[in-house]
């Protein structure tokens, strides 16, 4: 531990990963590392985290989301379907979609979820226009609009200011997913950039994303973690700096 202590700890890490993860097992992640900034909150010692990745094919329901908003039987969705604890309706995640999840302390940046909400639009905007795409926000929505259509999705929540849940941007995913629900509860249509940007993908968003958002939340520097330096953390509880490489 005092080796760790001795190093320079970045301000969060990036958890980058190639392969698809189910949703429970990212939300548990998620609630971990939460745990571990809840615990640390008056230390700072803990550095944030950013985990990007791809689902499998799912449907998620926000804490207090309708049913009347899904075009199938609950009892037997077309995909897993799961109830977490974001704000927020009903949403798809698929392959080909980049989802994004930052564990932030609030208390390192500003205790506003408002502000927080739109600083994760900024991020996607600022992604669409490396690719000269024009990112909107609708007013009294959430979530991000290319001519019309909402390829970027939103919902988030906090405990004791600390985050959990995030973006899922689509990038090159089968829409067709999306019939079956009406996503976010609108009656409006959904995009993927391939209908703009054809070829793009996934991989290729990854690191601009992260890039975005660090700039936008003043991260003094965002380094790499492998998923398996990721779990060693959360399974030594936070204490295993030292076995960490960065």
């Amino acid at each position: 531990m005092e080796e760790a202590m001795d190093r320079v700890l970045p301000a969060a890490f990036l958890c980058a990963l190639s392969r698809f993860v189910p949703l429970e097992q990212a939300w548990q992640w998620q609630r971990q590392w939460q745990r571990l900034l809840i615990r640390n909150q008056n230390q700072a010692q803990i550095p944030e985290l950013l985990l990007l990745l791809e689902h499998p094919p799912c449907y998620t329901l926000g804490r207090g989301a309708s049913e009347q908003f899904l075009g199938f039987d609950p009892a037997t969705p077309p995909a897993p379907l799961v109830r977490l604890d974001r704000g927020g309706e009903v949403t798809h995640h698929l392959p080909g979609q980049l989802v994004a999840y930052p564990l932030l302390d609030l208390k390192r940046h500003r205790c506003d979820l408002h502000w927080y909400l739109r600083e994760l639009e900024g991020a996607v905007i600022d992604v669409l226009a490396q690719f000269d795409l024009f990112g909107e926000r609708r007013a009294g929505l959430t979530g991000v609009w290319l001519e019309g259509k909402k390829v970027a999705a939103i919902g988030v929540s906090a405990r004791r200011w600390v985050t959990q849940h995030g973006v899922a941007l689509n990038v090159n995913c089968e829409l067709a997913g999306f019939a079956a629900i009406k996503p976010c509860g609108l009656e409006l249509p959904v995009g993927g950039l391939n209908q703009w940007r054809p070829g793009c993908s996934v991989a290729q968003l990854q690191q601009p994303f992260a890039d975005a958002l660090a700039h936008r939340l003043q991260w003094r520097s965002l380094q790499p973690i492998s998923e398996q330096n990721l779990l060693n953390f959360i399974d030594q509880d936070g204490l295993g700096l030292g076995a960490l490489e960065w």
